[in-house]
């Protein structure tokens, strides 16, 4: 049964309880934790606890692994498992965890993308928000509340079946974790007409804090500054948009042979600049691979458009007729039946398809990968440098290679690098998406992908090389020990997060000054020595009330 409070968002971190003189040592054992948990105030319930020894551990484990690179052998696995059904459970979670000195890794949808919240190289546990999954939706208000656990396909769902003229701004796959896509930004097709879906989170509120008690700074941390950093999202109020009930859809191929690499060369220029109502991927990749080597190159064109056919083809006629769209290219249905049309399911699916929570929806997650982003700004990539990266693709190491292209420009633009911790916006032509993805035990695609990355070097935004943080990639960099972690994390927290990152580490000081909550990208606290002059230094901030 799920909780019946209100729906939360609990930063429960911020819980009023300290530790004592007499507290255990900092490293304690599982059982001590276990006992913690269930006897020691926690109130826990032992069947919602899976150890190795539990039959089920390795189906709960399981379940939400997307990426079948950390489920080998030699993946670090949990020494517990958590499921709790209410927010007393999940606060008796940190408490043990900061109590015992027993790390915990939170996971909603599982689409971490080097697997941070189901792994740790030392003895920790999951706490899986799978049950945190409702969704209410407030027609007349145009806004919802939405748990952490509930996944993007379980969103979409229950807000176009209150209204079909409702959506949200979020990504494309439907079984990735609202907690863990709000917390890095989240964008998908409607990008371009309404920003991220962090842009689109409105308030939050509970018996511990909302917004106006946690203070302006931490809530601007929490939508887009990263998962596991800050505290514990059970959920999150969100701002609904307005779609007409028709939209246009289309997804057409161009080989090399039919002008693709002038029609890709083109769209770099074109896709940032056309109307907001229309956004236009592309995705270079190959196929008829043989033994040794693929032999077609293609790009596939996918676009959703707010509106119907005859306007979208004038659209297309005048500001991009080199691609040669026509009526017949093009599919008209609702919003809802759009995420399913671009969210990789067989063409006979329905909208339910978008209820599946399984690891094997889309097929697409059953297989390992590797992903790298990049930012293009000011000047596209010159079309012979784009044609060399189209060829790497040509070699036949992973099963599947591409090079996915999200347009930028339209409501990107006009939103300030500051609103919140994303700061990817005007100036930005597009976001690319290095991908490899493979079936065999072969490390060596990783290799490719990163050879892959290298030849766009210097094409793309510099110093620093810019990322996006739910496309996590730990070869940017990870945190160290506290007095050198810092440092480290200005490495790889600057190209996420640019001039931002100070003010996260601001935030991360004053609300979780022993940090807690971490993973090996979480922007880290300040080390102590400088603590008091750093954060002096810095903007006005509104601590959080303890």
């Amino acid at each position: 049964m799920l909780p019946t409070l209100p729906l939360l968002l609990f930063l429960l971190l911020l819980l009023p309880v300290p530790l004592s003189p007499a507290s255990p040592p900092a490293v304690q054992t599982c059982q001590d934790f276990i006992h913690c948990l269930i006897s020691g105030g926690g109130g826990f319930p032992s069947n919602l606890i899976y150890a190795p020894s539990n039959p089920n551990y390795s189906t709960i484990l399981e379940s939400t692994i997307r990426d079948a690179r950390f489920n080998s052998t030699s993946t670090p696995k949990p020494s517990l498992i958590l499921t709790p059904i209410s927010t007393s459970q999940i606060q008796a979670a940190v408490l043990c965890s900061r109590r015992h000195d027993f790390h915990i890794r939170i996971r909603s949808g599982g689409h971490d993308y080097e697997g941070l919240s189901y792994s740790y190289s030392s003895q920790f546990a999951v706490l899986d928000l799978a049950s945190f999954r409702n969704v209410t939706v407030n027609r007349a208000e145009k806004t919802a509340w939405v748990q952490s656990g509930a996944v993007l396909g379980e969103l979409y769902y229950r807000i176009a079946k209150r209204s079909p003229h409702l959506a949200f701004p979020a990504g494309v796959t439907n079984t990735v974790g609202v907690g863990g896509h709000f917390s890095g930004g989240g964008f998908g097709f409607l990008v371009r007409k309404f920003g991220l879906a962090a842009d689109n989170v409105i308030d939050c509120r509970g018996r511990i804090l909302d917004r106006a008690s946690m203070g302006q700074d931490f809530f601007w941390a929490i939508r887009g500054g990263g998962g596991n950093t800050f505290g514990i999202a059970v959920a999150w109020k969100i701002r609904l948009v307005t779609v007409p009930s028709t939209v246009t859809v289309f997804s057409v191929v161009r080989t090399i042979e039919q002008n693709g690499l002038d029609i890709a060369n083109k769209w770099q220029s074109v896709s940032s600049k056309l109307p907001k109502e229309l956004s236009l991927d592309l995705l270079l990749t190959t196929t008829n691979r043989t033994k040794n080597r693929a032999t077609i190159k293609i790009a596939i064109f996918s676009a959703l458009f707010l509106g119907k056919t005859d306007k979208l083809l004038n659209l297309m006629q005048s500001k991009f007729p080199e691609l040669g769209l026509t009526g017949e290219d093009c599919k008209e249905m609702t919003w809802l039946e759009s995420v399913v049309f671009h969210g990789g399911f067989p063409s006979n699916a329905t909208v339910e398809a978008l209820l599946d929570r399984s690891k094997n929806s889309p097929l697409v997650w059953t297989l390992k990968y590797k992903c790298k982003s990049d930012f293009v700004r000011g000047d596209p990539i010159p079309e012979s440098a784009l044609l060399k990266m189209w060829e790497k693709l040509m070699e036949i190491e992973p099963e599947f290679g591409g090079i996915l292209m999200f347009p930028w420009g339209g409501e990107m633009e006009e939103i300030s690098e500051f609103r919140i911790p994303f700061p990817h916006r005007g100036g930005n032509l597009y976001m690319i998406q290095h991908m490899a993805y493979w079936s065999d035990e072969g490390e060596r695609h990783v290799g490719w992908l990163r050879e892959l990355y290298d030849l766009a070097g210097d094409y793309v935004s510099r110093e620093p090389r810019s990322a996006y943080v739910n496309y996590r990639d730990l070869d940017i960099g990870m945190n160290g020990e506290e007095e050198e972690g810092y440092e480290r994390a200005r490495v790889w927290g600057e190209k996420y997060f640019g001039k931002n990152f100070e003010r996260l580490v601001r935030v991360k000081t004053a609300v979780d000054p022993e940090n807690l909550f971490r993973n090996e990208q979480s922007v880290p606290p300040l080390p102590r020595g400088i603590r008091s002059q750093r954060i002096a230094a810095g903007s006005q901030f509104d601590r959080c009330t303890l």
